[in-house]
């Protein structure tokens, strides 16, 4: 069983906007939340959940469908769930992985939250942030839909 599909950064964004039910999942790691920032999602009064697919370490998170339980989402519910990662890459594995427990439906936003490695070596050229979608930088993350936010907000 494969995932729903791949959504570009704006297709996420209309998603959880239009979709009162739907989703956003960011499964990076503690780290990248706290040195990269978060999406942004309270101009549509969802918070997204932060749940790492793998730990900093690279091990594999064992708790990551538990946790996505936690979170509200049940298998069979029908609800979209909108996988983020940095490049989106590991969304894919998060969003297989859910579709298989029965979660969803399951996408990943294409780009990630960061896009890919460009030509000078650098992130940020694509991706959540840099095609527009509201991001802040945090003081705080949990693995809930807390997020003690600093005043840096950013709509890149």
């Amino acid at each position: 069983m494969t995932y729903a599909g791949d959504l570009t950064p704006s297709e996420a964004w209309d998603l959880l906007k239009d979709d009162e039910r739907a989703v956003l999942v960011d499964v990076r790691t503690e780290g990248e939340w706290r040195g990269v920032g978060v999406p942004d999602t309270t101009a549509l009064n969802k918070d997204p959940h932060f749940i790492e697919w793998v730990h900093a370490d690279g091990r594999p998170n064992p708790g990551f469908l538990t946790a996505l339980a936690e979170a509200g989402l049940a298998p069979g519910d029908g609800r979209p769930v909108v996988f983020l990662c940095r490049s989106g890459v590991r969304s894919i594995a998060a969003a297989h992985a859910a579709t298989a427990a029965g979660f969803g439906p399951a996408y990943n936003v294409l780009e990630g939250f960061e896009g890919g490695v460009d030509a000078s070596g650098q992130r940020g050229s694509t991706g959540w942030k840099a095609r527009g979608n509201a991001w802040t930088r945090t003081t705080e993350t949990t693995r809930t839909t807390e997020t003690t936010r600093t005043t840096e907000t950013t709509q890149a």
